[in-house]
């Protein structure tokens, strides 16, 4: 029996025998990770393909079920266990809050919600059941946690990071062990560990500095110097690589004008040789390509620059034979060491052997009963919950609004985002830029969370955008307005105004001057409110809840207090952009961590 395939030898001993069989046609597969739509028909097989992935929306047939899911992953693992070694392949999936990008599974809060909720070990148990839900599709290898310090909410992909600042940052990477288990104590410092077939590949992303592109445009330069850059956008990394994170992804963006997917220092240099990172270190999506600008103007330049840079694993969806071919040149040419590609090889080995995956290639069906659990669910609620952060609560401190009586004859229910989840889910939620209604998404909207809580005999009524006649006709209590920004996911989120799209500020202006009102901001980042808050009765920041819609409700009504705090400054204009917590010019409508709280209220009667 060759050692590679013996499970009771060490998984150092079996990395170098099965390094030591493979040819350099062999190795170069093992670096490559492809589209699902250009992995069939043998693909696998013949280029001795490492690992698949689907892009943002891409997905076997649409509405896919579990078995849908694990019926296509186990015929790409039979082509891929068919070549000469039979080196199997994980499958990679952006669930990047829960298993989002697949129907009926559980829809966490985006990031920024749980940095709201200062609660790590949610987090982890967030964490444990995305695994799961992934698991329970086929799936193996998760693209999260964005582990980005967003520092000015203009950024496209605020809502992927927990907050402003490094150290909340630091603390949610207790994702990382739910999705992968806990390290144990005897494991050096920075190797990858999976534990069982009920956990997944975790990847820490994107590396590094993301978050501080100037303006916030999307894949842009971070301009600050090495100090700076280590004190904010490095400390998510020596957390996660202490917690034993398998992968992490490189960023688009570049630092001080250098691209980071073809940055030496900062992979090889620092993150592999200082921080002793033993995982493998993937490219973003046709991240080479972007290397030069034009996209893709000198292939054979941008393979050598992201080989040479340290990055291990390539994320090439649909060039992949350009991919061989240049790599193959570059090799044989001596312009790259046959030592570096042993080094990316080994690593993406190292993390295959730790999974088990040589031992159970195939995909499980006895998990797909996980998929959308109720447990989940619950837990998406309590998340919701604890992520609302409370803003203002009456006009003045004496005359709280909130919590709401349950019992009064008529409630209104107003604006864009009372219904439709697909916008209370955000983007990276069904299809990479997100989804508008109620039909891809199984959860609970709002609206019907408030049905679902106040008395039977309160009348709710719904009406997205009620004119001065029907709210002067109706007498209604009080009113529950609740609007927002619309998906958005990447540069597509890219916004230098930040106001509440329309009909928004009508919506709250027109209500709230007609009645009491409670205004629910489901966004990715603060907007512009600070023109409206005089008007408003009480405002609740609700991010970008998912799809458990009843956690807003539970703390409306006071089944729990508010607990919510601030994970980012809320600003008054967008002129201030970029301020955080501790610069001179600080001058917030509300400040990072703030947060109002409010006792839940007992029931009268016991249930």
């Amino acid at each position: 029996m060759m050692k590679y395939k013996n499970p009771n030898e060490s998984i150092d001993i079996r990395v170098e025998d099965l390094i030591s069989r493979m040819t350099l046609e062999e190795k170069i597969g093992q670096m490559l990770q492809i589209e699902r739509k250009y992995a069939s028909d043998n693909v696998l097989n013949k280029y001795f393909i490492g690992s698949v992935m689907s892009e943002g929306g891409s997905t076997p047939v649409p509405q896919a079920s579990a078995e849908n899911w694990i019926d296509m992953l186990n015929e790409f693992q039979k082509d891929a266990l068919s070549t000469r070694l039979g080196i199997p392949i994980f499958y990679g999936i952006d669930a990047v809050h829960g298993n989002s990008p697949v129907y009926k599974a559980t829809i966490f809060p985006h990031n920024i919600g749980l940095g709201a909720t200062r609660d790590p070990e949610l987090v982890k148990r967030i964490g444990a059941a995305t695994a799961l839900e992934v698991r329970a599709t086929g799936m193996q290898y998760v693209y999260a946690p964005c582990i980005a310090v967003c520092r000015d909410p203009r950024w496209g992909r605020c809502y992927e990071s927990y907050s402003e600042d490094p150290k909340v940052v630091q603390a949610m990477t207790e994702i990382i062990p739910g999705m992968q288990g806990d390290v144990p104590d005897n494991m050096p410092m920075g190797v990858p560990f999976i534990a069982g077939n009920e956990k997944v590949i975790a990847c820490a992303k994107h590396y590094v500095g993301d978050g501080g592109t100037t303006n916030g445009i999307d894949e842009s330069d971070t301009v600050i110097d090495r100090d700076g850059l280590m004190e904010i956008h490095m400390p998510g990394y020596l957390s996660s690589i202490s917690k034993g994170v398998a992968t992490i992804m490189v960023s688009y963006s570049s630092w001080n004008g250098d691209k980071m997917h073809a940055h030496h220092d900062l992979i090889t240099g620092f993150l592999k040789n200082t921080l002793h990172f033993q995982g493998f270190v993937i490219s973003d999506f046709e991240g080479i390509d972007r290397i030069t600008s034009p996209f893709r103007a000198n292939c054979t330049y941008s393979v050598q620059a992201g080989v040479s840079a340290g990055i291990d694993m390539f994320m090439v969806p649909k060039f992949y034979t350009e991919f061989i071919d240049d790599l193959t040149t570059l090799v044989n040419n001596k312009f790259i060491p046959m030592s570096r590609i042993d080094d990316a090889v080994r690593r993406i080995l190292r993390v295959k052997f730790m999974m088990g995956i040589f031992e159970n290639p195939f995909a499980d069906y006895s998990l797909v009963k996980y998929l959308g659990i109720k447990e989940h669910k619950e837990l998406a609620r309590e998340a919701v919950r604890k992520s609302m952060v409370l803003l203002k609560n009456g006009k003045s401190a004496e005359k709280p609004l909130l919590p709401l009586p349950k019992k009064v004859p008529k409630i209104l229910v107003a604006g864009s985002h009372a219904n439709n989840l697909g916008y209370q889910c955000g983007g990276w939620t069904i299809e990479w830029q997100g989804v508008n209604g109620n039909d891809d998404i199984k959860g609970t909207t709002i609206l019907n969370a408030v049905k679902n809580t106040v008395d039977p005999e309160t009348t709710v009524i719904y009406k997205e955008n009620p004119d001065k006649e029907f709210l002067e006709s109706n007498e209604f209590c009080y009113a529950i307005v609740v609007v927002g920004e619309h998906p958005y996911a990447e540069m597509h989120g890219d916004n230098m105004n930040l106001t509440i799209p329309n009909p928004g500020p009508e919506i709250i202006t027109n209500v709230c001057g007609a009645m009491k009102c409670v205004v629910i901001i489901i966004s990715g980042r603060p907007l512009v409110i600070e023109p409206y808050v005089g008007l408003i009765d009480a405002v609740v920041a609700g991010w970008l809840p998912g799809s458990e819609g009843q956690g807003v409700a539970d703390v409306l009504f006071g089944d729990y207090g508010f607990t919510g705090k601030l994970p980012r400054t809320w600003f008054k204009s967008v002129d201030q952009l970029p301020m955080n917590v501790g610069d001179p010019h600080y001058d917030p409508v509300f400040p990072f961590g703030f947060g109002l709280t409010t006792k839940p209220t007992k029931p009268i009667y016991s249930e």
